[in-house]
């Protein structure tokens, strides 16, 4: 068994960073129901460079006017239930994911989350034998983010 001790504690949300994607502080929910990891993006295009196969996509937050044009190798497709119980095949990609001072490569969908609350979304796939989640916290790896004791809503 592992010593839960040496895993970083996490609230239900946090601030997550993409660094190979240009992406940092993406508020993101930490959800353990959910099996991968999933970006707010719309597919632009796809386009092999070097025999691999990519994704070009973009990023919108809207609060501050900004689109960030990202690029990833494409890894999968995957039928990816959702938490309507609708199973929709989405693009995977895998790309470096820091959570606090924690980085790691994940594999992660990229959907349509324009109606969800966050833009991300980090599933149980990401935090297994990394992190412990506090689901009475928030923000307790964001620097900058003062952390706040109370339930997900």
């Amino acid at each position: 068994m592992e010593d839960r001790r040496a895993l970083e504690t996490i609230g239900w949300r946090e601030l997550v960073h993409l660094p190979e994607l240009g992406l940092r502080g993406i508020p993101a929910k930490i959800d353990t129901g959910a099996r991968t990891s999933s970006l707010h993006a719309t597919i632009l295009e796809e386009f092999e460079r070097e025999g691999e196969t990519f994704v070009r996509f973009a990023v919108d937050f809207p609060d501050q006017q900004v689109r960030q044009v990202c690029e990833a190798v494409h890894i999968d497709w995957r039928g990816v239930t959702s938490s309507n119980g609708t199973t929709q095949l989405r693009r995977i990609i895998k790309t470096p994911l820091k959570i606090g001072a924690v980085r790691f490569r994940a594999e992660i969908s990229l959907a349509d989350r324009s109606d969800m609350q966050f833009p991300m979304l980090i599933g149980r796939s990401s935090l297994r034998r990394r992190f412990v989640v506090d689901s009475g916290h928030s923000w307790l790896q964001s620097p900058g983010r003062a952390p706040v004791k109370g339930h997900a809503s």
